[in-house]
């Protein structure tokens, strides 16, 4: 793609580099034609006016000499025009200029032999005032002036003066003649210098027509080319993207790009990030997972063996216990106090062995739930009746909010007996038999939540985090399986259980539960 998008702009900007070594070139050229034609333009200004001050130097002979040195003026500065000019057009330029120059001189030369032989004239003829008529037009009708010289004064044909004014008329011809050459010629410099001239723009407009189109047809061409490269593959990329979508996370949210507004890029964009999120929650996910997965199997190798040692205590304590109670009623009232002091604690020892057993027994076996159709309130006040039995519980104040008569649930009722026991037990020990002990119970579409929490001492952020490890505890009498058992069991039935605790202020477990009602 990126050879591409190079070729593009190398062959874009070589069309547009001899557009402009062309336009250069011309430019060039069109600016030495109007040059051109700026001189033949001033050749044909001053030979005209070559022309008017020949005419008024025979009309008016009391101005001969200033028309004459105009005339002589402007033969100089068309000698020194043309010397700016072609080699070609200058020296025919230049020779009809010298040709011109020669006549007048040979005209002036002859003039004053004319105004000479006409002096003489006056002496010899009578009605002079006709001579001097004569002599005041003959400049610009000599063939006129000799004819009438012969009709009125019968002067024979080959008098000097007649002679030399019908040459002079010859020579005015001859001169006229080479004045038209000049106008034509610089007629000629000047429409031949015009044609090169607007040749030269023409060209350049041309130029720009054709090759200016040929660069925006190549420039669309190629843009439209690339990017519908560039489009078809983000397109495939943004398909492949939403296959692995609809596979792997049927649940993304549909973008907006679906619904329009967006280009393919900006889609694809948005593809990516709806990927990233569910990544991450992925990632949350498994992470998760695996922190589960390693507290089964933490749970499950410390229940192996918890089952064994259980079972080889409990034979053992089975007989202290029976031997005990056998020994003290054979005694009977002849036992000192001592002895039956000694008496009473194996006994009582022996009962708290075995209910450290239970427990451990209870942690192994993992027992699956027997679901019944159970009201959740009554389950719960009967809980915190029977932790009463075994804890003082009169300074505590104990509020259950279910915000109804009677929640009905579908649990083993022995064993989220079993949960409730265990977190008032810790919330009554934590609470040191004084505090406030609060049940609450809200209801979701498809679950219940519920909340126990104590006023009690709380825990610290590292015992919060161990808090449901098998055998963690902070009392000096507990087994530290309470709450493993009460997570055990939670999971069971499909629900999850978490807690928050700060010292000094208190702890709150939150539970929740599916609501699998018959």
């Amino acid at each position: 793609m990126r050879k591409k998008i190079i070729f593009s702009f190398f062959i874009s900007a070589c069309i547009i580099a001899i557009l402009v070594v062309f336009e250069s070139v011309n430019f060039v050229e069109v600016r030495n034609e109007i040059r051109s034609l700026e001189v033949t333009d001033t050749i044909r200004s001053k030979s005209l006016q070559l022309r008017r001050h020949e005419k008024n130097f025979f009309l008016y002979p009391d101005k001969a000499a200033e028309e004459s040195a105009a005339i002589h003026d402007y033969l100089f500065q068309l000698e020194a025009v043309t010397e700016n000019l072609a080699p070609s057009p200058s020296a025919r330029l230049q020779r009809l200029v010298e040709e011109y120059k020669s006549r007048f001189g040979t005209i002036e030369g002859l003039l004053t032999d004319v105004s000479g032989e006409f002096g003489k004239l006056e002496a010899l003829v009578p009605h002079r005032e006709f001579a001097e008529i004569v002599k005041a037009s003959f400049r610009d009708r000599p063939l006129y002036a000799a004819q009438f010289l012969e009709d009125v004064y019968a002067l024979p044909p080959d008098h000097p003066l007649t002679r030399k004014l019908r040459k002079l008329a010859s020579d005015i011809d001859m001169l006229r003649e080479t004045g038209e050459k000049i106008i034509a010629v610089s007629k000629e410099l000047d429409k031949s210098a015009r044609e090169r001239a607007e040749k030269g723009i023409r060209l350049s407009q041309g130029a720009i027509l054709v090759v200016f189109p040929l660069f925006l047809l190549f420039g669309v061409g190629a843009l439209f080319y690339i990017s519908s490269g560039v489009v078809r593959r983000l397109k495939t990329l943004t398909d492949s993207v939403e296959k692995i979508g609809e596979k792997y996370a049927s649940s993304m949210p549909a973008s907006r790009a679906e619904t329009g507004g967006k280009d393919e890029v900006e889609r694809l964009v948005e593809k990516f990030r709806l990927m990233a999120v569910q990544l991450g929650r992925w990632e949350e996910e498994l992470h998760e997972k695996n922190k589960e997965l390693l507290q089964s199997k933490k749970l499950a190798a410390i229940g192996t063996l918890a089952a064994g040692v259980a079972h080889e205590l409990n034979n053992p304590l089975n007989n202290i216990g029976i031997s005990a109670q056998v020994l003290r009623r054979q005694l009977g009232g002849e036992a000192s106090a001592e002895v039956k002091e000694i008496l009473d604690d194996i006994a009582g020892q022996t009962i708290r062995v075995r209910g450290i057993v239970g427990d451990l027994l209870e942690f192994a076996r993992e027992r699956e739930p027997r679901m019944k159709d159970i009201e959740l309130i009554g389950l719960i006040r009967e809980a915190y009746r029977l932790v009463g039995t075994s804890a003082d519980t009169t300074g505590v104040r104990f509020v259950l909010d279910a915000g109804a008569d009677r929640v009905p649930l579908r649990a083993d009722p022995d064993q989220l007996e079993r949960v409730f026991v265990n977190l008032f037990t810790n919330a009554v020990s934590a609470m040191e038999g004084h505090g406030e002990l609060v049940v609450k119970i809200a209801s979701e579409e498809d679950r219940l939540i519920l909340w126990v929490s104590d006023t009690g001492r709380g825990m610290s952020e590292e015992d919060r985090e161990k808090v449901f490890d098998p055998f963690f505890t902070r009392k000096e009498k507990g087994t530290g399986l309470g709450l493993a058992i009460t997570l055990n069991i939670v999971k069971k039935h499909g629900g999850n259980i978490s807690v928050v605790s700060e010292e000094g202020v208190g702890t709150a477990f939150e539970i929740r539960l599916p609501r699998r009602t018959a």
